[in-house]
């Protein structure tokens, strides 16, 4: 993802409840690597198991 495309999305992803001060843990992955393996599994066809490590765990995506 772009860092264009990134500024366009960024806003229209939920906060999470812990940066609004509502409790709960931090995310593991970030959220842009996690829509980039979404974006990549859609373009390239794959199962989920069979995503690259550069990516969050597929159990995690």
């Amino acid at each position: 993802m772009s860092d264009a495309e990134w500024a366009v999305v960024r806003p229209l992803l939920p906060v999470p409840g812990w940066l609004r001060g509502r409790g709960g843990q931090p995310e593991a992955y970030c959220h842009r690597a996690m829509l980039d393996a979404i974006r990549y599994l859609v373009d390239n066809g794959t199962k989920w198991r069979a995503m690259p490590a550069d990516f969050p765990p597929w159990d995690r995506v």
